[in-house]
């Protein structure tokens, strides 16, 4: 029997309010291990789980435009931010699905503290049944033996997990990939933080974000 062969298409959600190197960095090394097809960047719209984002769609979207615009790879979707009510990723990877070809695997990526909240998300199982999940993750940080994670998780990641990368290149979806990159200690909540205390955010940023920031004074509460 032939074994199918899928590209794989990374799908990069989030506030990004802003987006930062921390979040380049996570891109830019997982395009480098998956040899993704295309890497998406999806801003939410109103995230159900988290506080609403400070800075508007519109900015939100030009900062993420300037930080990706010289990568080939990256890509942006603004479909959440023109979807009315709260954010749902399963609802967007249920377009993503019938949009790409057949023979395209997508990879949901997410952080390994929203992952252990995975089961609290809309239809989350039915994650499986559209994409990949690729975790980002320190070593170890996901062990099954990891008192953090419900229990329906645990056994979620015992049945799915692989390290294998060609598995996720034989299958269009199901399965969970533990992936270790550097992370960096830079958050969204810090930056704007620093910039309401007139702190410098200089190499936390892109200089075109960090600009744009400068000009439209986000996030310094004038």
């Amino acid at each position: 029997m032939v074994k199918e062969n899928y590209s794989l298409i990374g799908i990069y959600g989030g506030t990004f309010d802003p987006i930062h190197y921390g979040h380049l960095r996570i891109a830019e090394e997982l395009n480098e291990i998956f040899s993704f097809s295309k890497l998406v960047f999806v801003p939410s719209g109103s995230p159900r789980l988290r506080n609403a984002p400070v800075a508007s769609k519109d900015h939100r979207v030009a900062m993420l435009s300037a930080a990706i615009q010289d990568n080939e790879t990256f890509l942006l979707d603004e479909r959440e931010l023109s979807r009315e009510g709260e954010s749902y990723s399963v609802v967007t990877l249920r377009e993503l699905r019938k949009e790409v070809e057949s023979q395209c695997a997508l990879c949901f990526i997410m952080g390994s503290d929203v992952f252990l909240n995975l089961s609290k998300w809309y239809c989350w199982h039915e994650l499986f049944e559209l994409c990949h999940i690729i975790v980002v993750d320190r070593p170890g940080y996901l062990s099954i033996s990891n008192n953090k994670m419900p229990h329906e998780l645990t056994e979620v990641l015992m049945s799915r997990q692989t390290s294998l990368i060609g598995d996720l290149r034989e299958s269009s979806h199901g399965l969970i990939f533990v992936a270790s990159t550097t992370l960096q200690d830079i958050s969204a909540t810090a930056i704007r933080e620093s910039i309401a205390a007139e702190k410098s955010v200089r190499y936390l940023t892109p200089d075109a974000v960090l600009e744009y920031i400068n000009t439209n004074r986000l996030y310094s509460g004038r």
